[in-house]
């Protein structure tokens, strides 16, 4: 594997390998001394053409903690502001030896174009392109809820997947990378999901992905889910109105302190919630909801950078596998 650039891409041992590998990430995480030299001389290079804070820093942990050399590129302040092209700023890249990039980029496609353009000869991980995807993040979240379901079941996480888990996605799914990267890998890893949002928030065609679709918040909690990811709604990406008011969202889409005591009310004592950050209060999850002890979100972000630890690493030292080489290094 030499790019990740899609969920739709991994296959089921694809996946474990990468969860298995952060895994260990995290265990060397818990030392003293958390680096590793596992990519001592290589150059990863993050590469935003978007604002981020939780993905860049991320990232950016992930590749010190493994002793690469790490570049912070923003397109705010460099030449891109300038009428700079995809192009010339790869071949710049190239120039000064870059073997991985990090890309966020506000066009879908943008991270495979790269990839596959010939103008770098390095590792592509993709960081959010447009509406399409966010491998990381949904890696994050299946290493979030594995751990989860393993403890759940008093097992090891280590080599199982996400069979007999039902997880809800509810809010912004038309404008969400985060939901389709999430789809593809929770259903690779044997898993069941149920899309909730407000018609005009669903994108055409939804009614062939591997999924079930409802428009009720309530009767998705009815069916007893394991997970509940919240969604940002994403104004910046919105140009005309999806739904009447905040409030209305609110009332019928978010996850409030009602529907919050209902988890209670319906026996789901192991329900976790989840969600992608960074959260407006008040509209997609209340900040008692947020801030109760089935949140899951500050365990996301240090997830988070085992996952990306793992996909760094796997990228770049040639050895997909969690075992033999990996596990050598990993225990220096």
């Amino acid at each position: 594997m030499k790019h990740l650039l899609s969920t739709r891409d991994l296959s089921r041992t694809d996946a474990l390998a990468i969860l298995d590998t952060a895994e260990q990430m995290a265990a060397v995480s818990q030392r003293e001394v958390k680096k590793l030299p596992a990519l001592r001389g290589r150059t990863v290079v993050n590469l935003f053409f978007e604002d981020s804070t939780r993905t860049r820093i991320s990232f950016e942990a992930a590749a010190k903690r493994l002793s690469a050399d790490v570049i912070n590129f923003s397109a705010k302040g460099s030449s891109v502001s300038k009428g700079e092209s995809l192009k010339d700023t790869a071949q710049t890249l190239a120039a000064i030896g870059a073997d991985a990039v990090v890309i966020r980029h506000g066009s879908s496609g943008a991270p495979a174009r790269l990839a596959g353009s010939g103008w770098i000869d390095a590792s592509v991980l993709n960081a959010g392109d447009g509406t399409h995807e966010h491998p990381t993040q949904a890696l994050l979240d299946a290493f979030t809820m594995r751990r989860h379901w393993a403890r759940l079941h008093g097992t090891a996480s280590t080599g199982t997947d996400l069979s007999g888990m039902h997880v809800v996605i509810v809010g912004d799914v038309l404008h969400s990378r985060v939901a389709r990267s999430d789809l593809w890998l929770l259903r690779t890893l044997g898993a069941t999901v149920t899309l909730v949002a407000p018609p005009t928030l669903l994108p055409f065609g939804v009614e062939s992905w591997p999924c079930e679709v409802s428009y009720d918040l309530d009767d998705a909690l009815e069916s007893g889910p394991d997970a509940v990811m919240m969604l940002r709604v994403q104004g910046e990406r919105m140009q005309s109105a999806f739904f009447p008011s905040v409030r209305e969202y609110s009332r019928r889409w978010g996850f409030d302190d009602v529907r919050l005591d209902r988890l209670d009310t319906l026996g789901l004592k192991d329900t976790i919630l989840l969600h992608p950050g960074p959260m407006n209060r008040g509209l997609e999850i209340s900040s008692r909801a947020a801030d109760s002890p089935r949140a899951t979100i500050l365990e996301q972000v240090s997830n988070g950078v085992s996952v990306r630890m793992a996909a760094l690493y796997l990228l770049l030292s040639g050895d997909n596998s969690p075992a033999g080489t990996a596990t050598q290094e990993l225990a220096l």
